[in-house]
């Protein structure tokens, strides 16, 4: 079993989410993509986020009915802050040693995968499954990096969280995010205020 690891703080999850999440799996890379929810990230503030259980929420909207996504809090329940190399690590030594772990980002992400914190032990426990995006520049990306890379083709959509935050109850948000989605923003007047 080839599983695609992709996570985040999906806050909130948007389109661009799930057109990567789909990319990721018609690659033929992988059969199943594990979505993990990112509680307390240590590169990102937590001005105006939603809590983790509204993000979950949404996150668990935006997939119901998606084939071969199963969504986990696993990074909830391990100890904080969340490095990615301890959930990967983590879900490899509680699944079958045959289970091959990808680990998914977009090719935005590559350029400075080497900054991440244990990123060489990453590459010891997954290799990663790159989406692609036009114009990407390799030429600062380590051989050792590149060499446990895969690329995906992948049409990236010019969408963000934080684009969609600034857009709230300004701009037209019907085709950032799943309708679902912008229903419990709406209702639970998310992003309305800073925390």
């Amino acid at each position: 079993m080839r599983i695609g690891l992709f996570g985040g703080t999906f806050d909130p999850v948007h389109n661009g989410h799930l057109s990567i999440a789909d990319s990721f799996l018609k690659s033929g890379k992988i059969d199943q993509l594990w979505v993990l929810l990112t509680p307390f990230p240590p590169h990102k503030a937590e001005d105006n986020q939603a809590s983790y259980s509204t993000r979950l929420h949404m996150l668990q909207k935006a997939f119901e009915g998606k084939e071969n996504v199963n969504i986990l809090t696993i990074e909830n329940e391990l100890p904080k802050p969340s490095f990615s190399f301890n959930t990967i690590r983590h879900l490899k030594q509680i699944n079958d040693p045959d289970f091959q772990f990808y680990f998914c980002i977009g090719e935005d992400n590559l350029a400075k995968f080497h900054t991440w914190k244990f990123h060489e032990k990453i590459l010891d426990e997954a290799d990663l499954l790159v989406a692609k995006r036009p114009g990407a520049d390799h030429s600062q990306v380590k051989n050792y990096i590149l060499e446990s890379t895969t690329f995906v083709n992948h049409e990236p959509l010019e969408v963000s969280s934080s684009k969609i935050k600034e857009l709230l109850g300004v701009g037209e948000l019907e085709n950032m995010l799943p309708e679902k989605v912008l229903d419990i923003i709406r209702k639970e007047a998310l992003y309305t205020s800073k925390n």
